[in-house]
C-alpha cells in the first residue's frame, strides 16, 4: 500500500518569529518606503530591477505611491533594440540553444550620452524626492538614500517567458519562443544582472520579492543578511520545481504529491541554487529569494575556501530527478569534454554525471557507452539519417542497454554516451555547466509544442568517446560499490564518481546516528531509503533539521560535524543517504 506523501515542496529557512518586521502588498511597501525616505529639501530612491520583473507596473506604482518630484526610468536609457542585438549577436550565434559566456555586463546595455545625462540629472540638488527605477537604476546614481532591490527567481522568468509577459533586456521580442528568450537570458542578460547583484546586496536597504506581483513582500536589507546568514550555516534545502517533458513519467505525482494537471512531470530541479529560491521565513510570511543569492554573499561558509577558490560563486553540484516511470526513453545524448565547453563555449568545466536510481520497474533500463566493435562512422551515419527524416536509429544496436533496478549507481563521465530507459526513476547527481547537453537522438518524437527538439550530432560526434565500450563500461561505471567504513548501527560505502569527475559520492545505510563531517566542502545529501531523518550537530549549533524521503538537503561547509540519524517515521527500519562533495585531495 502507498503511504501519504511527506515530501515538503515549500521548505523554510526560519528567520525571525514574528511577520511584523515584514511589509506585504503594495500599500504596506509603499508607506514603508515613505518613511524611511529622509525629510528635507532633496532625496533619491534608487529601485534596482532584476531582468523579469514587470517595470511597467513597479514604475507606476512607486510613481503613484511615492509623488517624485522627478522619475528616471532606465527603459528611456537603453540603447536601440537592433544595437544590443548587433552587441550580444557574436555570443548568442545562431544555435536554438547555445551560446557562449562572456563579459558583457548591465553598462553596456545603455546609450553613454543618455547614461551621462540621467547621471548628471540625477546628481543635480532639487526641491523633492527622485526616484530612478529599472534595470541598471543603480548605474546612475551610486549612493541613493534608499536602495531597494527588486528581485525574482529564475524559475519565475522563465513562467513568464512561456507565458509571452515579458521579453529580454532591451529586446524587442515579446513574441519571441520562450525558448529563444531564455538562451538569451541564460546567457546575456541574467550573467549581466549578476555581476551588478553581487555588488548591490552587502548594501540594499530592502529585498523586494516580486515574485507574486500580486503580493510583493519586503524585508530590510539586515533582515536579508540576518536569513542568509542563518542559511549559510545550518542544513537547509531550496525549493524545488517540476515540469514536463516529452519523455515524463509520473512517480514524483505521488512521492512528491504533485498535482495532476500536467501530462506528467519530467523534471524535478531540487538543488540547482542557480535556479532554485530560497523561501525565508517571518513569522507566517514566506519571502522568496533566488537561492544564488547565498551563494553570491556568503561563498566562503556554504562552499568551503577550496570550492570557492575553484568554482568562485557558483554552485559546482547539482541534484535533479528524471522521471520516466510510465514515461519514455530520455534522448540518447552525450555531454561535452572540458576542453571542448572551454574552446567552444567558454566554460571552464563540463558536465559530468551519474545516475541514482531511486526506483525502477521490472523494465527498467539505462543505456551506457557503446558496444564492442561498432563502427562510429556507421553509427554516426545512422544517427544523420535518422535526423534527416530516414528510419529511426537502432539504438540497441550501437549502444549498450543495462538493466536498471533500485540503489544502482551509473557513473556518466563527459564523453560517454547515454540516457535513462522508461521506468527508471533517477536521481542526477551532476556538475553544474548549466545546460550543456548534446542530443544525439530523440526517438522520433515531438517536444511538448508539438516542434522536435534541437539535435546536435556535430558536437556530439566531436565528443563521443568510442573506447567506452560494454566491457569499460562494466569495470569503470556501474555499481562500483566498496563498503571504507562502518559503527554501530551504519555503514559507508564509496559509490564513485568516476576519476575524471571531480564529484566525490558516498552512501550511508543507518539504523542508528552516522557521524558526518563536511571536511572544510559543501555536501548535497539525498534521503534515498526512508521515510524520515534527522540532521543535528554534535554541539548544538543548529536546531535538529528533519528531512524526508527522496528530499535533497545542502550541508553548508561551515558546518562541519553532524550526524544523521532515523526519524520518528523510519523508527525500526534502515535508511540511506547519498551524499555528493567535490574532491578537493591532490
Amino acid at each position: 500500500m502507498t503511504r501519504h506523501s511527506n515530501y515538503d515542496k515549500f521548505p523554510v529557512v526560519e528567520v525571525r518569529s514574528s511577520a511584523s518586521s515584514c511589509q506585504t502588498g503594495w500599500p504596506a511597501i509603499l508607506e514603508r518606503l515613505r518613511g524611511a525616505v529622509p525629510a528635507g529639501n532633496s532625496s533619491m530612491i534608487c529601485v534596482e530591477c532584476y531582468p523579469g520583473v514587470v517595470l511597467e507596473e513597479v514604475e507606476r506604482l512607486f510613481a503613484e505611491g511615492l509623488h517624485p518630484a522627478i522619475v528616471i526610468s532606465t527603459r528611456s536609457l537603453l540603447k536601440p533594440p537592433q544595437q544590443i542585438d548587433e552587441m550580444i549577436a557574436p555570443y548568442l550565434g545562431d544555435d536554438p540553444v547555445f551560446g557562449r559566456m562572456n563579459g558583457i555586463v548591465l553598462e553596456d546595455f545603455f546609450d553613454p550620452n543618455l547614461l551621462a545625462s540621467a547621471r548628471e540629472n540625477a546628481a543635480s540638488k532639487r526641491q523633492g524626492l527622485t526616484l530612478i527605477v529599472g534595470t541598471g537604476a543603480a548605474l546612475i546614481c551610486p549612493n541613493p538614500n534608499v536602495l531597494v532591490y527588486a528581485d525574482l527567481a529564475r524559475w519565475e522568468i522563465q513562467r513568464r517567458q512561456r507565458r509571452g509577459e515579458i521579453g529580454n533586456l532591451g529586446a524587442d521580442n515579446l513574441n519571441e519562443s520562450a525558448s529563444l528568450k531564455y538562451k538569451r537570458a541564460f546567457f546575456i542578460d541574467w550573467r549581466a544582472a549578476d555581476r551588478l547583484k553581487k555588488i548591490l546586496l552587502a548594501r540594499v536597504d530592502f529585498l523586494l520579492d516580486t515574485n507574486d506581483p500580486r503580493l510583493p513582500k519586503m524585508i530590510t536589507g539586515d533582515e536579508l543578511h540576518e536569513g542568509l546568514q542563518i542559511a549559510a550555516r545550518r542544513p537547509f534545502r531550496v525549493v524545488p520545481y517540476f515540469d514536463p517533458g516529452p519523455w515524463g513519467g509520473h512517480w514524483m505525482e505521488e512521492v512528491c504529491d504533485l498535482s495532476r494537471d500536467q501530462p506528467n512531470h519530467a523534471w524535478c530541479f531540487d538543488c540547482v541554487p542557480e535556479e532554485n529560491s530560497l523561501l525565508l521565513g517571518f513569522g507566517d510570511v514566506r519571502v522568496e529569494i533566488p537561492a544564488i543569492n547565498l551563494v553570491f554573499q556568503h561563498p566562503r561558509e556554504l562552499l568551503g575556501n577550496a570550492v570557492h577558490g575553484r568554482f568562485g560563486t557558483e554552485f559546482p553540484i547539482r541534484f535533479d530527478f528524471l522521471d520516466t516511470m510510465g514515461g519514455g526513453n530520455l534522448s540518447l545524448q552525450v555531454h561535452p569534454l572540458t576542453e571542448y565547453i572551454q574552446e567552444k563555449f567558454g566554460m571552464n568545466y563540463t558536465q559530468d554525471e551519474s545516475y541514482y536510481l531511486l526506483d525502477a520497474g521490472p523494465d527498467g533500463t539505462v543505456y551506457l557507452g557503446v558496444k564492442e566493435g561498432i563502427d562510429p562512422s556507421a553509427m554516426l551515419q545512422d544517427l544523420r539519417r535518422a535526423q534527416e527524416g530516414g528510419p529511426h536509429f537502432p539504438a540497441e544496436k550501437y549502444v549498450n542497454v543495462f538493466p536498471a533496478k533500485k540503489h544502482d549507481h551509473f557513473l556518466i563521465p563527459a564523453g560517454t554516451v547515454h540516457c535513462s530507459g522508461k521506468n527508471s526513476m533517477v536521481l542526477e547527481i551532476s556538475a553544474t555547466p548549466y545546460i550543456f547537453t548534446f542530443k544525439l537522438w530523440d526517438w522520433g518524437r515531438l517536444g511538448l509544442n508539438g516542434l522536435p527538439r534541437p539535435i546536435h550530432l556535430d558536437h556530439g560526434a566531436a565528443n563521443i568517446q568510442w573506447d567506452r565500450t560494454t566491457g569499460w563500461v562494466r569495470r569503470n561505471l556501474i555499481d562500483r560499490f566498496e563498503t571504507i567504513a562502518s559503527g554501530p548501527g551504519w555503514r559507508e560505502e564509496r559509490t564513485g564518481l568516476h576519476e575524471r569527475e571531480f564529484i566525490e559520492t558516498r552512501r550511508h545505510w543507518f539504523t542508528g546516528a552516522v557521524p558526518h563531517d563536511t571536511q572544510r566542502g559543501v555536501n548535497v545529501l539525498n534521503l534515498v531509503e526512508g521515510r524520515d531523518a534527522v540532521v543535528e550537530s554534535p554541539s548544538g549549533a543548529f536546531a535538529p533539521f528533519t528531512v524526508h524521503y527522496a528530499e535533497t538537503f545542502i550541508i553548508p561547509a561551515a558546518v562541519g560535524s553532524y550526524t544523521i540519524r532515523p526519524g520518528e517515521e523510519s523508527q525500526g527500519h534502515e535508511c540511506a543517504t547519498i551524499k555528493a562533495s567535490v574532491r578537493t585531495e591532490a
